[in-house]
Formats: structure tokens, C-alpha cells, sequence
């Protein structure tokens, strides 16, 4: 049941509040789980208070994007461009204080880039907006960019991860370009209402793993651009604690407030 609504709280609500038997569980991004306590003052749930991990499912990787018609041909040459211009670089995102947001204000940081964050509802509009020439760039989802890529209607310049793509293998990463501290994973993961029975938690735990682990869906996966990432509830709980650190404090340093 998709239950959207105020950047994941509306169904991350319902979850809480649901009885902890595993019948209830929600399937949310990072954003939801680990920006959203520093974007809202008055959250009507706690990661650590309300929910108890049940595995990662996928990992989606962020590359930045532009018009084919821009001249620059990496990360590198794209800061330059912006840096030669008197008014600051007009940048996409999905939303203030979502991924594609915080990506850019890293890659802002770490490059001295001279960049205006310009926010919209969603991805779509920024993507069309990027092909349109309305603006110049945007950080996103591999999976949500990799057709308008393969069709040339937008350029790839740069892998916010650790190594490349395998679906954009010619694509450099951030790293290599000599710019560091971007790396932006968009994940997505399974958690159950707190109080559920850890008996229960593993069972939903090796469900998710035979299903992820799978040769026909873990080919699907990898084909869209996502990376099947099943792991333990330990390994969530972990990961939880250290993005919602890292990510906090870029919101908190760059006082960004969410809608």
C-alpha cells in the first residue's frame, strides 16, 4: 500500500502505529529514514524509538547529470564553467533536503563550485527541466536517469560512489575527478514496527534475502541500475546510525529546513 504524504511520515506513522506481529512493515528510502530527523523540528515518529530494522534492499547510486548541448565533459570542467560565470550555476534537485539537495551542496563544498540549488517537486520536472536547458545539472537515482541517458537526451559527468557504474562504466567517479566526499547513496530498506518479535524479524529477513539473492530478480535489479543490497538487521541499524549522523549535520551546517 503506497501511502505518500509529507516526505515519508504519513506512512512511516501508520507503520508505528501498527500492531508488531510482521504482517505491517515499511519500505522506505534513506531519505525518510535518516534526513528527516534533522529536516523536521516536530517528526511524528523515531527511527530508534518506532521501527526495528529488518535488511537493506536496494542501493541506488547518484550520477550527475546535464544537457548534451553543455560542453563539459566531466565534474571537473562543469565546476570550472560555474566558477567563470558572474551568477552562480543553477542546480536541480528533487526537493529541499532530499538526496539530489545534499549531493550538490557536498559537491558545492568540495569543489568550490559556484552553484544556486533550484528545488522541484519530484524528479520528473527537474529532469525535464535539465533537457530543457532551464537548468544546468542535476544529481540522480541512476535508475530513474539511465533511459534518458542511453537515449541521449542527457550527459553523464560523474558517479557519486566509491567506484563506477557497471551500466556507465565510461563514467568516471567523483573521486577519480579529484573530488572528494560526495558519495551519496539512496537506498532503500525494510523495517518493522518496534516490538516485533526477533523470531519474526528473521524470518522477514531470510525472505528478503532468498528473494534479493534470486538469479531472475537480482538480473532485473542490476539491468534497471539498482543494487541488490540484502543484509542484517545489525548491519541496517548501523547504517541507519551513520547516515542520519552524516547527513544531519550537512542539513544542520547548511540550515535547510524541510517543506
Amino acid at each position: 500500500e503506497n501511502r505518500p504524504g509529507a516526505n515519508g511520515a504519513i506512512s512511516a506513522q501508520a507503520v508505528a502505529k501498527s500492531a508488531p506481529d510482521g504482517t505491517t512493515l515499511w519500505f522506505t528510502s534513506a531519505g525518510a529514514a535518516v534526513m528527516n530527523p534533522a529536516l523536521y523540528d516536530s517528526l511524528t515518529y523515531d527511527m530508534q524509538r518506532d521501527f526495528a530494522p529488518v535488511s537493506l534492499v536496494v542501493n541506488n547510486v547518484e550520477v550527475l547529470v546535464v544537457n548534451p548541448a553543455n560542453r563539459a565533459t566531466s565534474v571537473t570542467e562543469l565546476v570550472a564553467q560555474s566558477k567563470q560565470n558572474p551568477n552562480p550555476m543553477p542546480i536541480a534537485s528533487s526537493g529541499i533536503g532530499s538526496m539530489p539537495h545534499l549531493a550538490m551542496e557536498l559537491l558545492a563544498d568540495s569543489s568550490g563550485a559556484k552553484l544556486m540549488h533550484v528545488p522541484y517537486k519530484g524528479a520528473a520536472p527537474a529532469i525535464t527541466d535539465v533537457m530543457g536547458g532551464q537548468v544546468s545539472g542535476f544529481f540522480g537515482d541512476i535508475p530513474g536517469l539511465i533511459g534518458f541517458i542511453r537515449g541521449g537526451r542527457l550527459k553523464p559527468l560523474g558517479i557519486a560512489a566509491p567506484s563506477r557504474h557497471p551500466l556507465l562504466p565510461d563514467v568516471r567517479t567523483l573521486d577519480e575527478q579529484g573530488i572528494h566526499g560526495v558519495d551519496s547513496n539512496n537506498w532503500y530498506a525494510l523495517f518493522a514496527p518496534m516490538k516485533t518479535p526477533p523470531a519474526r524479524i528473521e524470518q522477514l529477513n531470510a525472505a528478503v534475502r532468498r528473494v534479493l539473492t534470486s538469479d531472475s530478480y537480482r538480473k532485473r535489479l542490476l539491468e534497471s541500475g539498482a543494487e541488490p543490497m540484502p543484509s542484517t538487521p545489525e548491519q541496517l541499524a548501523a547504517l541507519v546510525k551513520a547516515d542520519t549522523a552524516k547527513w544531519g549535520r550537512i542539513i544542520r551546517d547548511k540550515k535547510i529546513k524541510g517543506e
